[in-house]
C-alpha cells in the first residue's frame, strides 16, 4: 500500500517570537515493511538554518532556527509511503515471557542488548497499579506474544476511548484510576504493564489510515497522529501492538518514531524568546494512492 500523507501545524501567538529553535520528528523512519519514497518540509516564516539528522534512537530529525520576528509558524511534512504487511509469529508459539525476561540477562547479544534500554521505567511510564493490572495476562509460562495481546484486548474492553480528559503530562495511574484516555495514554499504559513485568516495550508514534462512514465521504485533513507500542519476541523482533483499537498493527500504521516514550518522540519540541500564549492546530491526511494520487 502507498500512501500520501500530509502533516500540517499552525502555532499562532499572541506577541511576536523573535527566535525560535525547533526539533522534530515528522520525516517517517524506514522500518522492515516501510519504504519512504519522498519527503520534503515547508516552513513559514523560512528558518535562517535547517539541519536533518539522527537522534539516538534513530530516527530522523530536523532542526530548526528562526530569527525573524514572527505571529505564527506553518510546518507542513509532506511524505510519500510504501507499506508492506509485516511478519507476525504465531502468538502461540513464541518464547515464554520469563524466559523473554530472562534472556535480556542472560544473552547479552546486539538485539538484546538494544532491547533492554527499553525495559525501564521512563517520565511517562511510571506506574504503581502496572503490575497488578498485567499478572492477569501474564499467567505462568505464557508465551509472551499471546499475553502481550490478552493485554492489548483487555485495555481495549476496559478504558474508553475520549479525547479532551487528559493532556501529555497525566500520570499512568490517572488513567487507570478514571479508566479513560486517548491513544497516547493507552499505549503509555501497556509500556508501563510490560516494563513492570521486566519486558522490553518502546513507544511508537505514527499515523493510522481512517475510513469515513458509510455513506460519508472523507475529509481532507481529518486524519490524526496516533500512537501504540512496540514489543520485543526474541528471534522475530518487535511486534506492534494497538491497545486504541485492539489490534495487530498491519498496513494501514505509518511509523514516524519511536523511543521510551512520547518525550522522545514528539513531533515538533522547541524553545523560544517572546510569544506569550499560543494556539495550536493541526491537520493530518493519510491518503491512500489508490484514491486518485498521482504516481512520482
Amino acid at each position: 500500500m502507498i500512501y500520501d500523507i500530509s502533516h500540517r501545524t499552525t502555532v499562532s501567538y499572541a506577541s511576536p517570537v523573535t527566535i525560535s529553535q525547533q526539533l522534530l520528528h515528522l520525516a517517517p523512519r524506514a522500518t522492515p515493511n516501510q519504504i519512504l519514497r519522498n519527503f520534503s518540509l515547508l516552513v513559514e516564516p523560512a528558518p535562517t538554518a535547517s539541519t536533518d539528522g539522527v537522534d539516538f534512537f534513530g530516527n530522523p530529525t530536523t532542526y530548526l532556527t528562526l530569527d525573524e520576528a514572527h505571529e505564527r509558524l506553518t510546518i507542513v511534512a509532506s511524505s510519500r509511503m510504501e507499506i508492506s504487511l509485516p511478519s507476525i509469529p504465531n502468538p502461540s508459539d513464541t518464547m515464554a515471557w520469563e524466559r523473554v525476561r530472562a534472556t535480556l540477562v542472560d544473552s547479552p547479544d546486539a538485539q538484546s542488548l538494544d532491547a533492554h534500554q527499553f525495559a525501564f521505567d521512563s517520565a511517562f511510564t511510571t506506574s504503581r497499579e502496572a503490575f497488578d493490572y498485567a499478572r492477569a495476562s501474564f499467567q505462568t509460562g505464557r508465551p509472551v506474544l499471546e499475553a502481550a495481546i490478552d493485554l492489548t484486548s483487555r485495555i481495549f474492553g476496559d478504558f474508553k476511548y475520549e479525547g479532551g480528559v487528559t493532556d501529555i503530562n497525566t500520570p499512568v495511574d490517572k488513567v487507570f484510576a478514571d479508566r479513560r484516555g486517548v491513544c497516547q495514554d493507552f499505549a503509555h499504559l501497556q509500556i508501563a504493564c510490560l516494563r513492570a513485568l521486566g519486558l522490553p516495550a518502546r513507544y511508537v508514534s505514527g499515523y493510522l489510515r481512517t475510513h469515513p462512514l458509510e455513506g460519508q465521504e472523507r475529509r481532507i485533513g481529518a486524519d490524526a497522529s496516533h500512537a501504540w507500542l512496540s514489543i520485543w519476541v526474541p528471534e522475530a523482533g518487535w511486534i506492534d501492538l494497538d491497545p486504541t483499537n485492539d489490534m495487530i498493527p498491519r498496513d494501514e500504521h505509518i511509523t514516524i518514531a519511536w523511543g521510551r516514550d512520547y518525550g522522545d518522540v514528539s513531533p515538533i519540541n522547541g524553545m523560544m524568546i517572546g510569544g506569550g500564549d499560543q494556539r495550536v492546530e493541526v491537520a493530518v491526511d493519510v491518503r491512500p494512492l489508490s484514491e486518485g494520487a498521482r504516481e512520482i
